[in-house]
């Protein structure tokens, strides 16, 4: 998929570097997650789905955002649902990267046969919640007081989106 100024393509090992320092990136900003980290690549990389890891490259081999899928549960009646994260560089909000992301990783769930997409986004997350609703995704529930990140309790918005293509 290209997007004016990037292509959405395979994560690949190449991409490491950048995609964890993205990712880095979003932690740091608080909002983000409850990892106060970044992984090393190779437990990145063992966790997230393959066939569902993409990046959006604009010039020079720059990445811009990355999205990435984990399943929600080993039980093969869950073998249709995976938990799904879109991260953008700073330097790159605003410009359409996160819904290029989320267009193709929901594009490529669907083929696959994937039904349900998740993800669990604070509250004060605006920009997120803004994404996920653009991309068709609805608001299941808030999750209150569901974890601790920097010494206080936080909320989750729990979001989901069923494939219109998956019956």
């Amino acid at each position: 998929m290209t997007t004016t100024g990037m292509t959405v393509t395979a994560m690949l090992p190449g991409h490491a570097d950048q995609v964890l320092a993205i990712y880095q990136a979003g932690i740091d900003g608080g909002d983000a997650t409850f990892e106060t980290t970044a992984p090393a690549w190779e437990a990145f990389d063992a966790s997230r789905l393959p066939e569902h890891r993409l990046v959006a490259v604009g010039g020079a081999g720059r990445v811009l955002g990355w999205a990435a899928v984990v399943p929600v549960s080993g039980r093969c009646a869950y073998a249709g649902v995976v938990e799904h994260s879109v991260y953008v560089r700073p330097d790159a909000r605003g410009g359409g990267v996160g819904l290029a992301l989320l267009g193709a990783l929901l594009a490529s769930t669907d083929a696959a046969g994937i039904w349900t997409v998740q993800s669990g986004v604070f509250p004060e997350n605006a920009a997120s919640l803004g994404l996920h609703a653009k991309a068709g995704f609805r608001v299941v529930g808030t999750r209150e007081r569901i974890g601790r990140h920097h010494g206080r309790w936080r909320d989750v918005v729990l979001l989901e989106r069923r494939s219109p293509v998956v019956t």
